[in-house]
């Protein structure tokens, strides 16, 4: 599973032109699934973004997490994340989950997100989806279950 997390000050995502989700302080969450992922790689990224301090303190250094600040999550599903782009010119995306198990461990990753104590928004799992953010910092790191 791999996550794009994103500092955010404020953060929305639609579609088809509505507002379904939105945050202010808070991390962004781009989410693929892939083929190999399982309940467990959802719930240790979960963990780990819940109590990743990467929020400033009063001193500017990145010492504070999600919950210390009492931000939320906005998690998008994207499952161009697990794209294969070393090959040719087109990626290829073989190794993404099947729509099933992505919704599944979508699900499953949003969860326990919320049981660590972060409010979430969510975005619309397969839909054509707008997403607006203002990065804060910018700060922006890529997290991936298999290298942990």
């Amino acid at each position: 599973m791999i996550a794009v997390i994103q500092r955010v000050s404020r953060a929305g995502v639609s579609v088809e032109g509505t507002v379904i989700g939105s945050i202010n302080t808070g991390l962004v969450i781009l989410l693929g699934v892939m083929d190999t992922d399982r309940d467990t790689d959802g719930k240790f990224l979960a963990e780990k973004i819940a109590h990743f301090r990467i929020f400033n303190d009063d001193q500017g250094k990145m010492n504070r997490s999600i919950l210390d600040v009492k931000g939320s999550a906005l998690v998008v599903s994207q499952f161009t994340l697990c794209g294969d782009w070393r090959k040719g010119r087109r990626p290829s995306f073989v190794h993404a989950a099947t729509p099933e198990l992505g919704k599944t461990l979508y699900q499953v990753f949003m969860d326990e997100l919320r049981s660590q104590g972060v409010p979430v928004q969510q975005g619309q799992f397969g839909a054509m989806m707008d997403v607006e953010l203002i990065n804060d910092g910018p700060v922006t790191f890529v997290l991936d279950s298999q290298k942990a």
